[in-house]
């Protein structure tokens, strides 16, 4: 029997998923980050990947040779080298029949994308845009976009605390949590935390992204700003990437993926929403019921030229991992 392997590669965590080729999921596995800018090193990020694949074809009971197909939707595949540095690296590696490399936030659109074209944000740790027309062209925004994801949110989060403090913004719930959060007993501490010039300095303000969506949903002023604020900026690009492909000025899916959007709260989708609705008409927005893995295992079968299950998708929701896999 052969299989498919498909893997998101991130900056918290790369998850590697192998399936038969109807799209059903018999293994998977979990790695540190797979990005090769913010890894460490190149190395690095391949070593994490290698366990998260390693994981998940021991559990599929698979090995190399049975893997017909694979691709790879990363974090970190952006300039020309990157790619030509991965998809040598995952040819080496993987030596299946087809190889396949995209940024992660192709990845994401091939998930939540049930036609095969529309745009999508990607909101990891991170945040990506992919837009792709009906026609096959496409665009995604890699280093063209300059924030957006969880660690957007938080580092907005200790600027509003900041802010506060010194009164230029109205007080907010957020500096008590993140006080907390972080075991500090005064916005002082906190600063110093982050800027003093000997110790170690925390590197996971992504962390902060669940108790501002918390707390704005709550009602807090200053945080549904901050929310605001990134579902603005979020838009404006899924705008530029549609311009970009050609679909602006046409109705089109956006698709929003990743654990960003995962949160209870619609406020970040109704600000991308309204941020659109005042440039361009009939965008209809969903949340992608696939994981960006699953999004890799579709474009690995899809670069088999081989008749492709009607039922792909249906087997890949049916067998999709439990909640935990993914959870960041």
């Amino acid at each position: 029997m052969k299989y498919i392997l498909g893997v998101d590669a991130g900056n918290t965590k790369t998850i590697a998923l192998v399936a038969r080729m109807n799209g059903q999921i018999v293994g998977w596995g979990r790695g540190g980050c797979g990005d090769i800018y913010n890894a460490g090193s190149a190395e690095i990020a391949l070593k994490h990947i290698a366990e998260a694949v390693t994981a998940a074809m021991k559990m599929a009971n698979v090995g190399s040779a049975d893997i017909v197909s694979a691709a790879f939707s990363m974090a970190g595949a952006d300039w020309p080298e990157d790619f030509i540095l991965l998809e040598k690296a995952m040819n080496l590696t993987y030596r299946t029949s087809y190889v396949t490399v995209v940024n992660d936030a192709v990845g994401a659109l091939s998930a939540g994308a049930v036609d095969g074209w529309g745009v999508a944000i990607a909101g990891g740790t991170g945040a990506g845009v992919s837009a792709r027309s009906k026609e096959g062209l496409a665009w995604h925004s890699s280093f063209w976009q300059e924030d957006g994801g969880a660690r957007s949110l938080g580092i907005r989060a200790l600027r509003a605390v900041y802010r506060s403090e010194l009164g230029l913004v109205a007080k907010t719930a957020l500096s008590e949590r993140i006080l907390a959060f972080y075991r500090v007993n005064s916005v002082e501490e906190l600063l110093h935390l982050f800027t003093r010039r000997v110790g170690a300095k925390p590197d996971n303000a992504a962390l902060l992204a669940r108790t501002v969506l918390d707390v704005a949903e709550s009602g807090d002023v200053v945080a549904q700003q901050i929310v605001w604020a990134e579902g603005v900026s979020l838009a404006d690009y899924a705008l530029a990437a549609a311009c970009k492909v050609g679909i602006a000025n046409e109705p089109f899916p956006l698709i929003l993926a990743g654990s960003v959007f995962k949160h209870k709260s619609s406020l970040l989708p109704d600000a991308i929403f309204e941020r659109l609705r005042l440039s361009t008409t009939g965008v209809t927005l969903h949340k992608s019921e696939l994981e960006p893995s699953a999004g890799a295992l579709i474009l690995a079968r899809q670069a088999v030229p081989r008749k492709v299950s009607r039922n792909l998708r249906a087997n890949l929701k049916k067998s999709t991992p439990p909640p935990q896999v993914f959870a960041t």
